[in-house]
């Protein structure tokens, strides 16, 4: 078994805008300053990665404007899945609302953004005057809530912004910095994320570690291929995948292809409470035991919202974490 790369954490990642951790030394690093240790929570005999995280230390450092652009001070966003970016950027603070409903902000970015008032699908027009926006960022997808927000009558003179969420995360991340007048900051921070990804795949020496990726969903066992979130951090990591996981789409798993599930590591991940049981009588059951990765104990579990959920930068640094953690380790128990 490949030994375990000692690795230790960035103090200043996320305070200091992660440009230390771009360093050319051979010490790998995580923003939370303390030095990793293995995993001990655990499900059907596999060790849970970053189990016990403090998503307080998600949102990175706030970063400056663009010279001559107004910097927006107020933000009301229509779409939680735009709320990662702007976590991103440092900008939490300056969020003052969502139109959504309680409970739609994503658990990975902690009680900063957990906590800002939901609105709900159609605000009121004193809940808005108080969130007093000077800028409202929305995607196709919720352009109902923008127009619930406009009949309110109370935007006064905000400014607004519609970010198309597509497949290209990076893309997404630009279009956010851009319109809140942060550019240039928007491109240091895929500049600085992309080189400590690359960093961090020669330090573990990644190409030569083959990895599965398997997702449990309430109706079905999926052997996913390279268009999640989390097999793109891989790709810019430089993992190895095995060759039936070398193309964009997931195939559902069965008796005739479980072995396609298999390679020196499998990361596997559970879509709630119907996913996880189905995880358990898979992760149990003799065809699975029988693969080479499990009966090696290279079985791990990582969370799922932020694998496979709606991706940002912000999940993508949690995401290389779990990573720097984890792709060297097992899931034996201590």
């Amino acid at each position: 078994m490949r030994t375990t790369v000692a690795t230790f954490a960035c103090t200043a990642a996320l305070v200091a805008g992660l440009s230390a951790c771009a360093g050319d030394d051979e010490v790998l690093r995580t923003p939370d300053g303390s030095v990793i240790s293995t995993t001990t929570t655990r499900f059907a005999q596999v060790n849970i990665v970053g189990a016990g995280r403090n998503y307080s230390r998600t949102c990175l450092a706030p970063t400056a404007v663009d010279p001559g652009r107004v910097d927006p001070t107020r933000i009301i966003v229509t779409d939680p899945a735009l709320l990662d970016s702007l976590c991103a950027l440092g900008l939490g603070p300056q969020v003052r609302a969502i139109t959504a409903a309680p409970g739609s902000v994503p658990e990975y970015l902690g009680p900063q953004l957990g906590g800002v008032p939901a609105l709900g699908d159609t605000p009121d027009a004193a809940a808005v005057r108080e969130a007093a926006p000077d800028l409202v960022l929305s995607t196709p997808d919720t352009a109902d809530r923008l127009e619930a927000l406009t009949a309110t009558g109370a935007l006064g003179k905000a400014a607004t912004a519609t970010i198309d969420l597509g497949a290209d995360w990076q893309r997404s991340f630009a279009a956010v910095a851009a319109a809140t007048g942060r550019s240039a900051a928007g491109r240091q921070r895929i500049e600085e994320f992309t080189t400590e990804a690359t960093r961090v795949g020669r330090v573990m020496d990644a190409a030569h570690s083959q990895v599965s990726l398997v997702r449990f969903t309430p109706d079905e066992t999926l052997i996913e291929g390279t268009s999640s979130f989390g097999a793109q951090i891989m790709s810019l990591v430089g993992v190895a995948r095995p060759a039936p996981q070398r193309t964009p789409d997931a195939v559902v798993m069965n008796e005739t292809n479980i072995a396609d599930a298999d390679a020196d590591l499998i990361y596997v991940s559970y879509e709630g409470d119907g996913g996880r049981a189905r995880g358990q009588d898979v992760l149990l059951s003799d065809d699975w035991l029988d693969l080479g990765a499990p009966s090696w104990k290279r079985v791990l579990s990582v969370g799922d919202a932020l694998w496979y959920g709606r991706p940002g930068l912000a999940a993508g640094w949690l995401v290389l974490n779990d990573l720097k953690e984890s792709l060297n380790g097992s899931s034996a128990g201590e």
